[in-house]
């Protein structure tokens, strides 16, 4: 299964000819390709599978998505205690 993670944008600059950027999920700091997404600009959400900026989408959008993230994470912890139980 491929995932895509939301995150926010906080800096944006270019090595060796490739537009990277700083993206921030939930505190935690990584370095992505933003070439698929030119128009991007500091404090925009981003979905980023495997380093790669896939999309934009609003910050309700990636809110709900981080929510439905741990949902599932939640309910994952929650069926592995019920089959260890």
């Amino acid at each position: 299964m491929c995932l895509g993670i939301p995150g926010e944008i906080k800096s944006i600059y270019e090595d060796h000819g490739t537009k990277m950027a700083q993206v921030d999920f939930g505190g935690v700091s990584r370095e992505v390709c933003i070439e698929m997404i030119p128009e991007a600009q500091p404090g925009d959400w981003t979905i980023v599978h495997a380093g790669f900026a896939l999309n934009l989408l609003s910050e309700e959008e990636a809110r709900e998505t981080l929510d439905i993230l741990q949902q599932m994470a939640e309910l994952a912890d929650q069926e592995e205690e019920a089959l260890d139980g």
